[in-house]
C-alpha cells in the first residue's frame, strides 16, 4: 500500500500582504455623517453609508459605497449638492476626488454629470478633465472639462459642444 502526503505552501509575501495592517483602515464607520463649520458656521454636510480612514505618510479617507455632500451658504440654505458612487480624501493635499455617477445640483436646479470630479477644498473650487453634460431648464450642454466655484453657480465649460441657446435682453 503507498500512501501520498501532499501538502499545500503558502508564499509568505503574499500571506502578509493580505494580512497587512498597513492595508487595513485605522478607522472605519457605517452611515457616518460629519458636519464641517468655520467659525461656528455650518458649511458643509458630508453623509456615506461607509468611511474608511488610512493613516500613514499620506491619509486618506475613502467612501467605497459613495458619498453626498451638501454646501450651505450663511444663511443654512443648500447652496450645492455633490453624490457619487465612491469617493477619497487627500487629507494632506486637502483634495476630494468623487468617481463614478458623479451629480452635482446647485440652487437654480442646474444639474453636473460626470464620471470624475476632483473638489478642492482650499480654493472653493470643482474641477475636472472628463466629459461633462450640464442640463439647465433651457438647454443640455456638453464639453471636456469643467471648472467652478464649489457652489456650481459659476462656471467654465472647456471644449464645449451642443446648443447654446442665447436671449437677447432688450
Amino acid at each position: 500500500m503507498i500512501v501520498f502526503f501532499s501538502a499545500c505552501e503558502n508564499d509568505l509575501a503574499t500571506i502578509n500582504l493580505i494580512t497587512s495592517k498597513s492595508q487595513l483602515p485605522a478607522k472605519s464607520g457605517k452611515d457616518v455623517e460629519i458636519i464641517y463649520s468655520d467659525s461656528a458656521r455650518i458649511k458643509m454636510k458630508l453623509t456615506s453609508p461607509q468611511v474608511d480612514h488610512f493613516t500613514g505618510k499620506k491619509p486618506y479617507i475613502e467612501f467605497p459605497l459613495g458619498v453626498t455632500v451638501e454646501f450651505y451658504d450663511k444663511g443654512m440654505n443648500v447652496k450645492s449638492k455633490l453624490q457619487s458612487k465612491y469617493a477619497i480624501r487627500r487629507e494632506n493635499e486637502k483634495v476630494m476626488e468623487a468617481k463614478q455617477n458623479v451629480v452635482v445640483t446647485n440652487e437654480k436646479g442646474e444639474t453636473l454629470n460626470t464620471e470624475h470630479l476632483i473638489w478642492d477644498e482650499q480654493k472653493d473650487r470643482i474641477y475636472t478633465e472628463e466629459f461633462v453634460k450640464i442640463t439647465t431648464k433651457d438647454e443640455i450642454l456638453f464639453g471636456d472639462g469643467l471648472e467652478s466655484n464649489q457652489e456650481f453657480t459659476k462656471y467654465r465649460i472647456k471644449n464645449i459642444k451642443g446648443t447654446i441657446s442665447l436671449h437677447d435682453d432688450e
